[in-house]
């Protein structure tokens, strides 16, 4: 194969099947290399003696939460004639895909590149993203942080699948004409999880799988969103509106169809961006991305604010699941701990839905919902104590987690992904431009970087604290704008500007 490519002598037929053979070797290889072992005598209590290996496997699967990878049959298993055969075709594969899916992105208007620049500051300008892109704001963004994260070309995402999916992403979104959970939030939840995984530090924890599912579970997390919230589905199923209630059971029943609807998009080949990763990655993506979207139900907040905070307290090693749900939600909530000139623009669209679901409601003959009266909101009220109760702790909250993740990062010398993102300084700018080391979380712009424009281990440290006081600052200086409109007597709906953040859906 190598030679018949030197040569420009290619038979692609015979490239292709001969492609394909080695991506089911080596996919072989690494099923059975890395099998997890399956503790079924301890969670069971079976004695390991009298129970046979098949009858083992077989209550794993069944009987615990743990996934049993699927074993190919040893007479099917194929083989290589050495290891060194299977290296060098490993290498060759990867560097082909690699060339492939990192070439083939479309290239974006010099409005959406320069938009682009700020995509790791706090006080990006998703409003702006969206006027330039022309209503693409979920699609730019979404494609630009695989690029940035280097994930296309890692897990093979083919581009006219990317494509295809975005677009209907995009369109499930704006399918119920919402004013706020529509494509544009979604985009600034995207953008949010990924400043807060790097900015905290966070990043540096995962693996380039958890990443892509961050990045993907919050772009989906309020796919085909009604613009209702769950008690409104719940509660008029006998009336209205009861479908997804019914299909649910009353539980999480918006975030179970965003998460379930979104997965069924990828059942089309033409829209399957995953297609290419391997079964113990899909696994593993559809988990994280499951807890994730999940964990965006409102009714969750004290729950898992409790148990983070109680890991935190007994030094418990942190669950990476529950962590990255608590960012998504920490994403999810996250306006009102940002310039009053991005908060101020979300608040009223979300108000509107809910002002239209109380509309609904007095039609139905059922009490309104808080919050949703046209005519009798405390808006400026409810603001001030949705920060303070939901919002600070929230944030403060991730603050400390991150600290305790990332700190013992900083120390563990011997941590090999660790010393080469940061001890070696890898520049983690955007490829559209953006000038790295500079603003860590202040919107002031502060020089951080070295001369070359990359981020070093030292500067990890710096943004954690600017992190901590960036979003205390704006949540404080929000705060005060709600107090000096009630000390002015506005403090119900009749203001445009007087709308609450709280996201109750």
């Amino acid at each position: 194969m190598v030679q018949q490519l030197e040569v420009r002598d290619v038979d692609f037929d015979e490239l292709k099947r001969n492609l394909e053979f080695t991506a089911s070797l080596l996919e072989a290889l690494y099923t059975n290399g890395t099998q997890p072992s399956f503790d079924v005598e301890d969670d069971l209590q079976i004695r390991s003696d009298v129970v046979p290996v098949e009858v083992r496997d077989w209550l794993a699967s069944t009987f615990t939460q743990r996934v049993q990878p699927i074993r190919q049959r040893l007479e099917e298993k194929p083989k290589f004639r050495s290891i060194v055969h299977a290296v060098q075709a490993g290498i060759f594969v990867e560097r082909i895909f690699r060339k492939a899916y990192s070439t083939a992105m479309p290239d974006q208007p010099a409005e959406v590149i320069n938009c682009l620049r700020d995509l790791d500051r706090g006080n990006f300008d998703v409003f702006s993203l969206d006027a330039v892109s022309s209503g693409h704001s979920l699609k730019t963004l979404f494609i630009e942080l695989i690029i940035k994260h280097h994930l296309n070309s890692r897990f093979k995402v083919p581009i006219s699948c990317l494509m295809s999916f975005l677009c209907e992403l995009e369109r499930g979104y704006n399918k119920h004409t919402n004013a706020y959970h529509n494509h544009t939030h979604a985009a600034d939840v995207t953008h949010t999880v990924h400043c807060l995984l790097l900015r905290t530090g966070v990043l540096y924890w995962l693996t380039e799988l958890e990443v892509l599912a961050c990045l993907f579970a919050a772009a989906i997390h309020d796919y085909e969103h009604t613009g209702n919230t769950n008690n409104f589905h719940i509660y008029t199923r006998w009336v209205r509106w009861s479908e997804l209630a019914m299909i649910y059971n009353d539980r999480s029943v918006q975030e179970s169809h965003h998460v379930s609807a979104a997965f069924r998009l990828l059942q089309d080949e033409n829209t399957n961006i995953f297609m290419n990763l391997t079964r113990p990655e899909w696994i593993e993506l559809r988990s994280l991305v499951i807890e994730m979207v999940l964990g965006t139900d409102m009714s969750c907040h004290v729950l898992q604010v409790k148990a983070m905070r109680s890991c935190l307290q007994q030094h418990e090693c942190i669950d990476k699941p529950k962590a990255l749900s608590l960012i998504l939600h920490a994403a999810d909530i996250s306006h009102p701990a940002k310039p009053w000139s991005l908060h101020s623009r979300w608040t009223p669209r979300l108000m509107e839905e809910f002002f239209t679901q109380g509309d609904k409601e007095a039609e139905l003959g059922l009490s309104i919902s808080p919050l949703c009266d046209r005519n009798n909101t405390p808006v400026a009220q409810s603001q001030i104590a949705f920060m303070e109760f939901i919002v600070e702790p929230t944030f403060s909250l991730i603050s400390d987690m991150s600290e305790k993740i990332v700190i013992p990062l900083i120390q563990d010398t011997t941590c090999s992904r660790y010393r080469s993102e940061f001890k070696s300084g890898t520049e983690v700018g955007t490829e559209t431009g953006t000038e790295a080391g500079t603003e860590v979380g202040t919107e002031a712009g502060t020089e951080v970087g070295t001369e070359t424009g990359q981020r070093g281990l030292q500067w990890t440290v710096a943004d954690m604290v600017s992190f901590r006081s960036m979003w205390m600052r704006h949540t404080e200086e929000n705060k005060n704008r709600w107090r000096d409109k009630v000390k002015n007597g506005v403090s119900h709906s009749d203001d445009s500007e007087t709308q609450t953040g709280q996201d109750t859906a």
